[in-house]
């Protein structure tokens, strides 16, 4: 309890000091594109209303949640399937790392005339971001299983699907979790971006809506909210990030 209660501690003690800090240097602030603090929590709620959540934020989540699923899903497969065939890894190399290179941002334009303005289109530019991470790190984490691990494997003859499921997926799992938690960070700003074209709910429209009707304390606690989101999804990925590979984790605790 006291090593949970101390790390507790650490890890809201940085952001309560920031937060006094913006709060104090703030408090006498007379512009109106740069608010106090005070102002803008209370218009925080005032603006983010049960109504505004679920019109605003749960579609947002919603929509991050179908592009990451997906992402995991095709990043993953496609990684094992590369990492495991030598030449089909030589063959797209050069294919993925020209396609990562492309910020997902510009493709938008480009996802627009194929997906439309729906749904479809957000969870396709939130797709065309985070699956470059989980897919080259599942990539990275399949070639890096050891050799002596799989002759082991081919000596007991635990055929193809057993040893991808007992050997590789386990040895790469921790580069793939790695390529996840990039993934969601990534996830995040594009599920804002696509949410800022052509959009009618979510909270990168609505943090739009507020900066053009000079809604200056609402826009500011749109993106305090943000924040706030993305920090609540990263501490969720670390419990995630523990019970799948615990065993890792106590691993690299012994070795310190």
């Amino acid at each position: 309890m006291v090593t949970l209660a101390r790390k507790a501690l650490l890890s809201l003690g940085l952001p309560a000091v920031l937060f006094a800090l913006w709060w104090f240097a703030s408090a006498g602030s007379t512009s109106f594109y740069f608010p106090p603090l005070s102002a803008i929590t209370a218009e925080f709620g005032e603006t983010w209303t049960p109504e505004r959540w679920r019109d605003d934020v749960l579609p947002s989540i919603t929509r991050l949640a179908a592009g990451y699923t997906a992402s995991a899903a095709a990043g993953i497969a496609l990684g094992v399937l590369i990492g495991r065939t030598r030449w089909l890894f030589h063959l797209t190399e050069p294919v993925l790392e020209f396609a990562r290179a492309v910020p997902p941002p510009v493709l938008v334009p480009v996802i627009m005339l194929f997906a439309g303005i729906g749904d479809a289109m957000k969870i396709a530019v939130i797709v065309s971001g985070c699956i470059w991470p989980i897919l080259l790190n599942t990539v990275a984490g399949v070639r890096s299983v050891e050799p002596v691990q799989l002759d082991t494997a081919a000596a007991f003859r635990l055929g193809r699907t057993r040893t991808l499921l007992a050997v590789v997926l386990p040895g790469a799992s921790p580069r793939i979790v790695t390529g996840m938690r990039q993934a969601l960070a990534i996830g995040v700003i594009l599920m804002v971006v696509s949410e800022m074209f052509a959009a009618q709910s979510g909270l990168g429209f609505a943090i739009v809506q507020f900066q053009r009707s000079y809604a200056i304390p609402a826009m500011w606690s749109g993106i305090l909210l943000l924040g706030c989101l993305g920090a609540a999804l990263a501490a969720l990925f670390t419990v995630f990030d523990r019970a799948v590979l615990h065993w890792y984790h106590h691993q690299r605790a012994e070795e310190v």
